[in-house]
């Protein structure tokens, strides 16, 4: 769904309904490997104008229930579940054990294993929003401790501005790249980040850089010839769409993109896919919809 304030399906005074943004990574360079497996990376990370909404309901039952499931994603591997059950958990440590239940239902737009941040945008979501529903008055950064424990990802969607990312991931310095158009295209397969990564073979070393070091290049995602030789349709796709721009991986995939200076040019293209292939366009933004959202109704005193 794409995100703007006059959108009717998504009320912004509703407290009930939340938004959940994706992400793209501009550009991915992988530093090195630690010996736990996880991956040294330095990336910069936007927001899109597009995503899922997540609507919660609390309950005096105190179980926290997801109404309808996500295709493939077993409930107790679902970064909702987890980041309501991370929140509860905190509470209870700390004292409070009055914390309600809560039912959650989510309408999902984001491609499942696309290198867009669903799930991780998901969970931050959750945290943010039963932060407000169970009166927790945590502050962003409890929250951000809280979704790292789940997800490298989570703590950039907490809090909700643009940042250039280094160590694992998990070392965010805020950054404001250009906001332009992006046209993403869906490859009809998905990809596992654990999978991609437990595979990745570090050939050559990226060197450390600034941020504005990697601008000044063209901008490269280092998973992305591993994925074109692993993934032939992603091979073929890049290869198609190059006639008529520059197109990359991002994060570890499927999903790969390219950006415009205009809306009219990235539609221009959108029209040129092939069949069966999706896509959309979106805008490019250095403050998410959700951390929008928040500002709105706070203003308007509609929150706890």
């Amino acid at each position: 769904m794409h995100f703007n304030n006059k959108n009717k399906s998504l009320d912004c005074l509703n407290t009930k309904i939340w938004p959940s943004p994706a992400k793209i990574n501009l550009f991915l360079s992988v530093t090195g490997i630690r010996k736990d497996g996880y991956h040294f990376i330095q990336t910069l990370f936007q927001f899109l104008n597009y995503g899922d909404y997540l609507i919660f309901n609390t309950t005096s039952d105190k179980k926290i229930k997801l109404i309808n499931k996500i295709h493939g994603i077993r409930n107790e591997n679902n970064l909702i579940i987890r980041a309501a059950k991370s929140l509860k958990d905190f509470m209870w440590k700390n004292k409070n054990h009055d914390t309600p239940g809560v039912k959650i239902f989510i309408k999902k737009y984001i491609p499942i294993g696309g290198g867009l941040g669903g799930g991780s945008s998901n969970a931050a979501t959750t945290l943010i929003a039963l932060n407000e529903h169970w009166k927790c008055k945590l502050s962003l950064n409890t929250l951000a401790d809280l979704g790292l424990q789940i997800g490298i990802d989570i703590p950039v969607f907490i809090y909700g501005k643009s940042a250039f990312a280094e160590g694992i991931g998990e070392k965010l310095s805020l950054f404001q790249p250009k906001e332009k158009f992006y046209l993403i295209v869906i490859p009809p397969i998905k990809i596992s980040t654990k999978l991609i990564f437990n595979k990745f073979i570090l050939n050559k070393k990226s060197y450390l850089k600034s941020c504005n070091q990697y601008l000044k290049k063209p901008l490269k995602n280092d998973f992305e010839p591993m994925i074109r030789k692993n993934f032939i349709i992603i091979d073929n796709l890049i290869n198609y769409l190059s006639k008529f721009s520059n197109f990359r991986l991002t994060g570890t995939g499927s999903c790969i993109f390219s950006e415009f200076d205009s809306e009219c040019k990235a539609k221009e293209i959108l029209y040129k896919l092939p069949n069966k292939i999706k896509g959309f366009v979106s805008k490019g933004t250095n403050i998410s919809y959700l951390k929008e959202i928040l500002k709105i109704r706070s203003n308007f005193n509609v929150l706890s």
